[in-house]
Formats: C-alpha cells, sequence, structure tokens
C-alpha cells in the first residue's frame, strides 16, 4: 500500500523501522542523471498541459444543441471561469483575458489534483519552484498590461500612490504601496498555494503510512487498532484535499483576475 500512496516518495517505512514523511521527501530525484529539470513534477506538468489542449479542443469542437455529458462538463467549466472569476472581478475588460484565465485555472487545477491520483500522489505544486513559477507569470503579466494601459511611470504612480493620499504621507505611503503591490503580491500568491498543497500532502502522508505502520508493526492491539483508525481516516483528508486543491485553483486564478484589473483600473 505504501508503494501505491507513496508513488515515488523515497520513504523509508518497511520492516520494523520507521521514518516519518519530512520535507526531504518532497525533493525527488530525476528519471534521467543528464536530465536534473526532469523529473516527476516535470512529467507531472507536461501530461497536464497536453490534457487540458486534449480537453479543451474536444470541447470546442463537439458542440450540440443538446449538450452530451462531457460538453456539459466543458461548458460548466467554461462558464464556472467566464462569469465567476473573469467577469466579476474585470468587468467589460473581461474577453481580452479570458483564454488565458482559463488556461491558468485548468493548468493549477490539474497539478493540484495529481496529488489525489494513487500512481502519482502528489500536487505539482508542492514543490516551491513551480508555485514561484506561476506566481512570477502572473506578475509579469499583470505589470505588463498595466504598463501598455498606463505608461511605465503612469503605472508605477497607479500602483504606489492611491488617489486623495495627502502630500505629506507620499513619503510614507509610496514605499509601503510599493512593497505591497509591486514586490510582495507573488510571494503571497506563491505562499498560498504551495503552501497549501505542500501541508495538506504531507498530512495525507502521515496518516496513511503512520496507520500502515502501525497496523502492521503495532506490536499490540492497540496499535494495530490505532493504525486501522488512522487508514480509515486518511479517506476524509483525500476528501479534504481535494477541496483544498479545487479551491486553491479558484483562489489563485481569481487573485489574478484582481490583480489585473487593479492594473487596468483608472485609479485605486
Amino acid at each position: 500500500m505504501s508503494l501505491l500512496i507513496a508513488g515515488l516518495l523515497p520513504l523509508e517505512t518497511g520492516g520494523d523501522t520507521y521514518r516519518p514523511p519530512s520535507a526531504d521527501d518532497f525533493t525527488l530525484p530525476p528519471f534521467f542523471p543528464g536530465m536534473p529539470w526532469f523529473d516527476k513534477y516535470m512529467l507531472q506538468a507536461i501530461v497536464a498541459t497536453v490534457l487540458i489542449i486534449i480537453f479543451w479542443l474536444v470541447m470546442a469542437r463537439k458542440k450540440q444543441m443538446v449538450p452530451s455529458k462531457g460538453q456539459f462538463l466543458g461548458e460548466s467549466a467554461y462558464f464556472f471561469v467566464r462569469n465567476s472569476i473573469a467577469r466579476d472581478n474585470l468587468g467589460h475588460d473581461f474577453r481580452k483575458f479570458l483564454p488565458w484565465l482559463i488556461a491558468l485555472f485548468s493548468f493549477v487545477l490539474l497539478n493540484n489534483l495529481w496529488g489525489i491520483f494513487p500512481l502519482t500522489v502528489m500536487p505539482t505544486t508542492a514543490h516551491a519552484g513551480w508555485a514561484y513559477g506561476l506566481a512570477i507569470m502572473v506578475w509579469v503579466v499583470y505589470n505588463a498590461v498595466g504598463i501598455a494601459k498606463h505608461g511605465f511611470f503612469g503605472y508605477l504612480k497607479l500602483a504606489t500612490l492611491p488617489a486623495g493620499v495627502p502630500v505629506l504621507m507620499w513619503w510614507l505611503t509610496i514605499p509601503l504601496e510599493f512593497f505591497s503591490n509591486i514586490l510582495v503580491r507573488p510571494i503571497t500568491l506563491a505562499l498560498r498555494l504551495f503552501a497549501n498543497m505542500f501541508a495538506g500532502h504531507l498530512t495525507l502522508l502521515v496518516f496513511i503510512l503512520g496507520g500502515e505502520f502501525l497496523l502492521l508493526h503495532g506490536g499490540s492491539i492497540v496499535n494495530h487498532v490505532a493504525g486501522g483508525v488512522s487508514l480509515v481516516f486518511s479517506l476524509a483528508i483525500f476528501a479534504l484535499e481535494l477541496f483544498v486543491q479545487a479551491l486553491q485553483a479558484f483562489i489563485f486564478t481569481v487573485l489574478t483576475a484582481v490583480y489585473l484589473a487593479s492594473s487596468l483600473a483608472d485609479e485605486h
């Protein structure tokens, strides 16, 4: 069972010894020695990209007046991002950013969901590099959009100097707004996604691998029972992680839309 659940994690749980999961188990070896970048995270991201492209191409081609189950699923996903994320946050400008927001939501969601598939059981975004990479991409896009609309200095003023601030307060407001809007946003965006995926997956591994060890090597009835209860309770952790994975994909995309809206706004 540990091989099924742990996937490619280098956990040592055999025999009478037990090492609890730790942050070291999230550092996975590459598949090939000469390609250090090609590890399980990269493979999952590539597969997710291919699946997303195929899914949306199929949804775009098979359109019927009476939708099939597959078309209904695609339309539901499309209208969810369109209405609940893009339109509600961007207003009349939402259409030009809708394809990117759909792609972003799909990519984050599927890479989060790798954490509940039996043969993977590891969210891609549980690796900090992927979370920060996505956040940096978002940072580049919303800043580029703001500069394109307002010009470099106009956007800088918009991002660092809210309307109505007295001149005497500029010395305090401008550094704080610059720190908050320009520097901190990508960090908090990445940390929110990474921390939730990392903590949720680590908790799941503790319950499953610890429960398995107690059940098989506990040495007493109490430990065996505790191990069985832990394995049963891990099913609830699976359900909770599924909810968190979907929620974090939604939050990441919503915040992206909010940042885009703030870059396009004439004043804050």
